[in-house]
């Protein structure tokens, strides 16, 4: 099935806050996540719980969408028994109820991550210094939803190819170092 984002789900703004030393619940922000969307450390709670409604805490599943700066990227929310909330760097991707058998959030993020995707996201990106994706060209990107069956595979082949980039790279990081081993011994 090919759709545009927002018939499969629905997309709101994060939540401004702002934050203290200690807090009942954690507030997400860019600097939190890597390049590739994928949390840099472990997070404490930096917001009271009076502050925030419910309606922007986040579930398990909902996909964030970093639509500001440079560093767009989905990366899918795991509840780690702490509740959070997005701040207003992100867009919280929701799957409509009648589409959670039929799509994994693992792949939303997947594919809103393609580089397909993301060349379509950024050449619609407006503002100069600090550019933004809007919810509406969110809204409008068109993905490709195959069966769940085939979603898990093309979820394990991406973890695969992943794991295999990081394996190439200590190699050659290895080998950087062995080529810089004999200069020195051969010096000597």
């Amino acid at each position: 099935m090919q759709t545009k984002l927002s018939h499969v789900v629905s997309i709101q703004t994060g939540l401004f806050a702002k934050t203290m030393v200690e807090g009942d619940i954690v507030y997400l922000q860019s600097k939190h996540f890597d390049e590739n969307g994928l949390l840099k450390a472990a997070l404490k709670p930096d917001l009271k719980a009076d502050s925030v409604t419910e309606k922007h805490l986040l579930k398990a599943g909902d996909v964030l969408f970093s639509s500001k700066g440079s560093k767009n990227f989905a990366a899918v929310y795991q509840s780690k028994n702490v509740p959070a909330v997005a701040s207003t760097s992100f867009f919280v991707i929701r799957m409509q109820d009648k589409f959670k058998n039929e799509i994994l959030p693992e792949y939303l993020g997947w594919a809103i991550n393609h580089p397909t995707s993301q060349r379509i996201l950024k050449g619609n990106a407006i503002g100069t210094s600090m550019v933004s994706i809007s919810k509406a060209v969110l809204g409008d990107l068109e993905i490709f939803i195959p069966g769940i069956e085939r979603q898990k595979a093309i979820l394990k082949i991406s973890e695969l190819y992943k794991k295999e980039k990081k394996i190439r790279q200590q190699i050659d990081s290895l080998r950087e170092l062995q080529i810089q081993h004999q200069i020195i011994n051969s010096i000597k």
